[in-house]
């Protein structure tokens, strides 16, 4: 859900805030919370899921990610027409307040404003748990135009004492605002304080007019490069998160800050794989890594070094992303991929000027995927991420037909989605600069 961020919002500062916990206890060594699907409670099919996937994929490169849509200022008061779905597949789940209310949140590793639904709203959207009063809690803080917590595309036309009125405009046309504010945030169960920790002055908005589907979130948290976000705040350095079946959206994953991030070698002999995160001056939220190459089995695919670049004016990369559920190649390596793929099934090549990822009749009969060779993305300082069949095909029942779970876009910029990350533990480390993963079982971390 990368927002549209003007300029100024280049040169972000770093925000250390105070942990709120018990004197008699000792901090903690990280905190922990859960990530649902947002399509946990919907009811659809494995064929639904396939067809919604490829679909937001290709509409979130199309409309959210940096490279595909004009960049404008955050302090727009042009209300967008439309409102796109998309913007995020998990929910965290958190509380904000004393007393604690439930803060069902999009989680969104492409943007770094966390922010809730407020009282009074003027515009909110439906939510199930009660709107977040700043009235009612002991421990809201408003921000002022004075504190650095308030940027300063967001002091204009106020002085030093009032409050510091915020508006946030995302690239599919999403959006909120209202004032800033400090609050604490529990992580756990905010019913339950033996197992609920509390982190003190997190820098949040609450937003009074919002704008943009909901999916029974109550705002965002983000958990992107910048100093605004919740990783920044938290002090902490790094976070991971472990996405568990993509077809099993009732499973809850793991998402870790702190030392609970690190990674657990198994027994089993696996290698954690690490590679730098690269910096995109003209985007510094987003997590871009250097991809060098693709393989298929022992096929090295013929794709031309560079082909994955970040460019002089910001354009092209890859993107590491929780909210893009297939992965995205720019068009020339997705045909790649499908030439491949479709060499392996003996099969030709289906509707071959589609983006979408194509879909190959099974034989009479067939209910299962064949045998297919590991796909390997080759990143930077020879971290290879290995694809097993299942992170990167999929069988579609209904169609009886074997699908690649991969799209292509005219877009520069390439993505790699979360459906290709199921049980990989992906280990983001901020201050070292560096992605590090692991094929794990994530339904038992």
């Amino acid at each position: 859900m990368g927002p549209i961020i003007a300029t100024q919002l280049i040169t972000i500062f770093v925000l250390v805030a105070a942990l709120h916990i018990s004197a008699a206890s000792p901090p903690p060594s990280g905190y922990r919370s859960t990530l649902t699907h947002v399509d946990s409670k919907g009811g659809f099919t494995r064929a639904e899921l396939m067809h919604r996937a490829a679909y937001s994929s290709r509409h979130r490169a199309a409309t959210v990610l940096p490279g595909s849509y004009s960049r404008t200022s955050s302090s727009s008061n042009t209300r967008p027409t439309r409102l796109y779905s998309g913007q995020a597949e998990y929910l965290m789940e958190l509380a904000i307040g004393t007393p604690p209310v439930p803060f069902i949140a999009l989680a969104d590793t492409g943007s770094d404003l966390t922010w809730t639904q407020c009282k009074p709203c003027k515009l909110c959207f439906e939510q199930d748990t009660p709107i977040y009063d700043p009235t009612a809690s002991s421990t809201f803080s408003p921000v002022t135009c004075s504190n650095d917590n308030c940027l300063s595309i967001w002091r204009r036309n106020c002085s030093a004492t009032t409050h510091c009125r915020y508006r946030y405009v995302y690239g599919d046309g999403a959006y909120s605002q209202g004032v800033m504010g400090t609050e604490t945030l529990t992580f756990g169960s905010s019913y339950d304080e033996a197992s609920s920790v509390l982190v003190a002055g997190i820098a949040f908005g609450c937003g009074v007019d919002n704008g943009g589907l909901s999916y029974n979130s109550t705002g965002t948290v983000g958990l992107g490069r910048g100093g605004l976000s919740l990783v920044a705040q938290l002090g902490v350095g790094k976070f991971s998160y472990c996405l568990t079946d993509f077809f099993n959206t009732s499973l809850g994953s793991p998402v870790m800050f702190g030392f609970l991030a690190e990674l657990t070698v198994p027994s089993d002999g696996s290698i954690v794989q690490t590679t730098p995160l690269v910096h995109n001056l003209q985007f510094p939220s987003w997590y871009y890594v250097s991809l060098e190459g693709i393989s298929l089995g022992d096929t090295h695919l013929p794709i031309p070094n560079g082909t994955f670049d970040i460019r002089d004016d910001g354009t092209g990369g890859m993107i590491v992303d929780s909210g893009t559920i297939y992965t995205v190649l720019v068009e020339s390596a997705f045909r790649e991929v499908v030439s491949h793929v479709a060499e392996v099934l003996n099969q030709p090549v289906v509707n071959a000027s589609s983006l979408d990822g194509p879909c190959f009749p099974a034989p009479v009969g067939e209910r299962q995927l064949p045998d297919m060779p590991d796909l390997v993305l080759h990143f930077a300082s020879g971290a290879d991420m290995i694809l097993h069949r299942d992170n990167y095909m999929s069988f579609d029942q209904e169609n009886s037909s074997f699908c690649l779970n991969i799209v292509g876009t005219t877009s520069s910029v390439s993505v790699l989605g979360n459906f290709q990350q199921q049980n990989i533990q992906m280990l983001f480390d901020i201050t070292v600069g560096e992605l590090s993963f692991l094929h794990t079982d994530c339904s038992k971390l």
